[in-house]
């Protein structure tokens, strides 16, 4: 908790008290996201206390602060993974520090491959649920400040979210795929033998992220909105490559980023 509230103290000094409603966390390749945000400060993560620093390509590693039409939001531009060598601690602090800032909600993207065989490379893919294959994020002593021993992850992505979002896909025209995202360590990609028993356990897109951020958000009692960008097909014989990932994540982020702005602006 010392640390949470000296990154939260430090981030109210440089932004004046900003105040931010919705946090963003943007995944490999949809850092173009920010392109939308009115920006007013940007943090860069080294000058945080106790911030992680991002070392994979395609994360900036930084704390956009800013507006997307009438709300007031921050932006993770570079997310950090437990194949890093990170704790989960480590991991999931930023979402600690988002909640403490203030966040209602709090919108996770990532780039996936696709385990469900009526999916293509470049599909946005609604995040219904999730099954956790990495360390859970709160494992040892719970915090009571923080949240409960034993929360709930009954809606652990927001149905009424999700709602809104395929009402909004709907009028602009955005396909949408759902599914259930399965989350590993990595940093192999799957092995066809491991993308079979993924599906067979009912996954539909698989990631090395998101998982840990979304159980600790509401662990916090922050609701949560989830999208993946199908980046490759793992039941193919199409073999992909991290510089893949990045492209087809930000060939799919414009409609991605299209439906988040809409969102943002349409959440109660």
């Amino acid at each position: 908790m010392t640390h949470i509230l000296e990154a939260v103290d430090y981030l109210n000094s440089v932004t004046s008290d900003f105040k931010p409603e919705v946090g963003i966390i943007l995944g490999t390749g949809l850092g173009g996201f920010v392109d939308n945000i009115d920006v007013v400060y940007s943090v860069d993560y080294c000058n945080i206390p106790n911030m992680p620093v991002s070392t994979v390509e395609g994360h900036a590693g930084r704390l956009i602060f800013g507006t997307v039409g009438s709300r007031r939001v921050v932006a993770m531009q570079g997310r950090f993974h437990y194949y890093e060598g990170y704790t989960m601690k480590q991991v999931t602090f930023p979402v600690r520090v988002l909640a403490k800032l203030g966040i209602n909600y709090l919108f996770v993207s990532n780039a996936s491959g696709g385990i469900n065989t009526s999916f293509c490379v470049g599909d946005l893919m609604v995040i219904t649920d999730h099954i956790n294959l990495l360390p859970n994020p709160l494992i040892g002593p719970n915090n009571n400040e923080l949240g409960p021993r034993f929360p709930d992850m009954h809606d652990c992505y927001s149905k009424a979210v999700r709602d809104k979002a395929t009402a909004i896909a709907n009028r602009l025209n955005i396909k949408l795929q759902y599914g259930v995202y399965v989350g590993t360590t990595g940093p192999t990609f799957e092995t066809q033998a491991e993308y079979r028993y993924f599906k067979a356990i009912g996954g539909d897109a698989v990631g090395m992220s998101t998982v840990p951020e979304t159980i600790v958000a509401r662990h916090m009692g922050v609701p949560v909105f989830g999208m993946s960008v199908i980046t490759n097909c793992g039941l193919s014989d199409q073999v992909g490559d991290h510089e893949d990932v990045q492209m087809q994540g930000r060939k799919a982020g414009e409609r991605m980023s299209k439906l988040f702005v809409e969102l943002i602006n349409n959440l109660d």
